[in-house]
């Protein structure tokens, strides 16, 4: 028995270094290895970590709403009238541009700063990089790519919801790829995290099938990436930051994604539609945010604790589904709230295991118990939070689901 604690906390270890940001796709992103992190700039202010946690939330929340605000349908007033509504219907091109800056920004940081400084570590063959790095980058371009898609059917509360099983998907894939032995006990606890998105589906009102499945392929394909670079990175050789990561997976995924660009959206786009429809300027300022995201990755490794992280994970997540019924009017349902609470709660359980859960828990008891009175401010501001979200999202006037 102690021997499957043993390894279930090992597995709980190494998902937790997958599930820090990248730029399309803040949860999860490039994994992280157990090797220090890379130095900062140098200075005499020295910030609080609680800073660095607030800016990955910012961007990471950001990207994903960006994203959504370009590809979503959406109603212009003109003189006084309300032209039909409007989208930017090219995530693959979205994607691409993504990936072309980040490719450039990585090159430009590694000969003007130490940011990049750890690729030199990094054995990196032409080899290595057909057989390893070409293939995960073919992954990471799926998830990209049917990330995005998805965008265009659902809302980002209801995305959010489904995203909620990455860790399921991580899990089987890292069993069928033979990186860990299956567990009834761990099978058991991710079965929460199922149950709930589940019901979070069906008490959605604006299903559609389409971008449901977008957005399952972009998860499975998520997960065999990283895997992928889990396996890559077992091998001290290989063991990189997510900045380094981007600088060897960027070009690549650019490429692969130009390609499908070319068959797929090239012959629809036209320059009126990036220039005047969304806007090169807002195009640069989505691309630095979601390049951003991963630069505010490097400063978090190692600032924090894994508790600190998987907390601010989920807080982060429910700020995405606030945001998304405050911003496009997003219904959500009853069965959608308590699906998602049992989700979200299935996740922290599994994440942290259950003695770090009822460690945790005894010891916000007895915060509570020592200050009752900001406990019961913490407790009652909390709860008029969620009441309002709740009132907010069941009721008052009917609202387009976007």
């Amino acid at each position: 028995m102690a021997t499957t604690k043993r390894e279930h906390d090992g597995a709980d270890e190494r998902l937790m270094e997958m599930e820090l940001p990248t730029m399309h796709n803040p949860s999860p992103p490039v994994p992280t290895p157990p090797a220090p992190p890379p130095a900062a700039p140098s200075s005499s202010l020295q910030l609080h970590p609680a800073f660095y946690v607030v800016i990955w939330i910012a961007l990471s929340s950001s990207t994903i709403l960006f994203n959504k605000w370009i590809l979503s349908k959406r109603k212009t007033p003109v003189d006084g009238e309300t032209e039909p509504e409007q989208a930017f219907p090219f995530p693959i091109f979205l994607t691409t541009w993504h990936l072309v800056f980040a490719t450039l920004a990585t090159q430009i940081l590694s000969r003007t700063t130490t940011l990049l400084d750890g690729r030199h570590h990094v054995k990196m063959t032409g080899r290595t990089y057909v057989r390893a790095i070409a293939p995960i980058g073919f992954f990471f371009s799926l998830s990209l790519i049917c990330g995005n898609k998805a965008y265009l059917y659902l809302s980002v509360a209801f995305i959010q919801m489904l995203k909620a099983t990455t860790p399921v998907a991580v899990l089987i894939a890292s069993w069928a790829m033979s990186l860990d032995n299956p567990s009834r006990n761990i099978l058991a606890n991710v079965s929460f995290i199922v149950f709930g998105v589940v019901l979070a589906s069906w008490g959605e009102i604006d299903f559609q099938l389409g971008g449901v499945i977008y957005q399952v392929l972009g998860i499975g394909f998520e997960a065999t990436r990283l895997v992928m670079v889990q396996r890559l990175l077992s091998a001290a050789e290989y063991k990189m930051d997510p900045l380094v990561s981007l600088y060897y997976f960027a070009p690549v995924c650019a490429s692969m994604n130009f390609c499908i660009f070319l068959a797929t959206e090239a012959w629809k786009i036209t320059l009126d539609d990036i220039v005047n429809q969304v806007g090169l300027l807002k195009l640069l300022a989505n691309a630095c945010v979601a390049f951003g995201l991963n630069v505010s990755v490097v400063f978090l490794i190692g600032r924090t604790s894994s508790l600190v992280l998987t907390l601010c994970g989920v807080l982060k997540d429910i700020l995405l589904v606030v945001l998304s019924i405050v911003i496009w009017g997003t219904t959500v349902t009853l069965l959608q709230f308590v699906g998602y609470s049992v989700a979200l709660g299935g996740l922290v359980w599994y994440k942290l295991g259950p003695e770090k859960v009822m460690e945790h828990a005894a010891v916000l008891r007895e915060m509570v118990r020592t200050r009752r009175a900001l406990g019961l401010a913490v407790v009652g501001v909390g709860a008029f939070l969620v009441l309002g979200v709740v009132w907010y999202a069941f009721s008052g006037p009917e609202r387009d689901v976007v």
